[in-house]
């Protein structure tokens, strides 16, 4: 890396040659996407700002410029994204002192967000609507997503050997690279890596449909480039036909998440069964399904209390 102090490079080539050495090739292409961005805003918001210049001031004043833009946790992991090529320049004796301690992260004021998801009666209604020939299609990809809750890459990386119907399980190890050129990708994280149960429908369904098809190859993968919004259209038409609620793949998956909450399923159990990194992932995402949970025990309590 760059260390002549007396002849300091640029922040953002610094950060460009940082990103080049240490991350390509060490992570997930969306990963390195985001860094490649954050490159970007640095040139954007500090063209002639060089290493050496960095102090506490300066290195504020762009956090406040991206904020001005962003949200607090966008501006946070922009943050986290720069400390990283900071602080390896602070060990090489590029600057002095760390320009990110005691760092104050800002952000707009994120937007309400709600969440998609059907009701037991909607999913119902889709389910029964959807074409399930013999061979695999849309209606079988939409019909597992709904019934097992994975992402989308995870489902389209589904290959026979997954299934183990004998303890009605299923492996999810992998992803599908249908951003890039195709092909398996690690999942988004380790509590990705997951075996979940699946029920007797899908047992018996799915066991007809992938006889016959190469154990270790897709099923859902074609010869054609597999977009995201093309199984968002199947999916919209489905619904529109069926007149309810118009959600995408990944409503699918809060839509399965939900249902397990107001069935009762604990939050670590949901959070498992849904790759989550950890429980507290789950509770951001579901916090008013949760909260209306919390308002029927409240009930539950007092109707418990009142006749003791």
């Amino acid at each position: 890396m760059l260390n002549n102090t007396n002849n300091s490079p640029l922040f953002y080539e610094y950060y460009a040659q940082w990103v080049d050495v240490y991350k390509k090739g060490a992570i997930r292409e969306a990963t390195m996407a985001k860094y490649l961005m954050t490159q970007k805003w640095i040139q954007k918001l500090a063209p002639e700002l060089k290493v050496s210049e960095l102090t506490r001031t300066a290195y504020q004043q762009i956090l406040n410029d991206y904020a001005k833009e962003h949200e607090r946790q966008t501006t946070l992991d922009f943050h986290h994204q720069l400390k990283g090529a900071i602080l390896d320049a602070l060990d090489e004796g590029m600057i002095e002192r760390d320009p990110t301690r005691k760092a104050i992260i800002k952000g707009k004021t994120p937007r309400a967000k709600k969440i998609k998801y059907l009701n037991q009666f909607e999913l119902h209604t889709l389910i029964a609507s959807l074409d399930l020939s013999e061979e695999p299609n849309w209606d079988w990809f939409i019909l597992l997503v709904a019934k097992t809750g994975m992402r989308f890459s995870e489902a389209l990386a589904i290959t026979p050997s997954d299934f183990d119907f004998a303890r009605q399980a299923l492996s999810i190890s992998k992803t599908w690279d249908y951003k890039g050129e195709g092909g398996f990708l690690p999942t988004k994280n380790r509590s990705s890596v997951r075996k979940i149960q699946i029920d007797w429908q899908i047992v018996v369904k799915f066991s007809e449909l992938i006889k016959g098809l190469p154990e270790d190859e897709p099923i859902f993968i074609g010869k054609s480039k597999i977009y995201n919004s093309t199984v968002n259209d199947v999916l919209t038409r489905h619904c529109k036909q069926c007149g309810i609620s118009d959600i995408s793949i990944h409503g699918l998956r809060h839509t399965h998440a939900s249902l397990l909450l107001f069935a009762g399923v604990s939050i670590a159990s949901v959070a498992r069964r849904l790759g989550h990194a950890s429980m507290t992932t789950t509770q951001k995402t579901y916090l008013h399904i949760i909260q209306e949970l919390e308002n029927k025990d409240v009930d539950l309590i007092m109707r418990t209390l009142s006749g003791l």
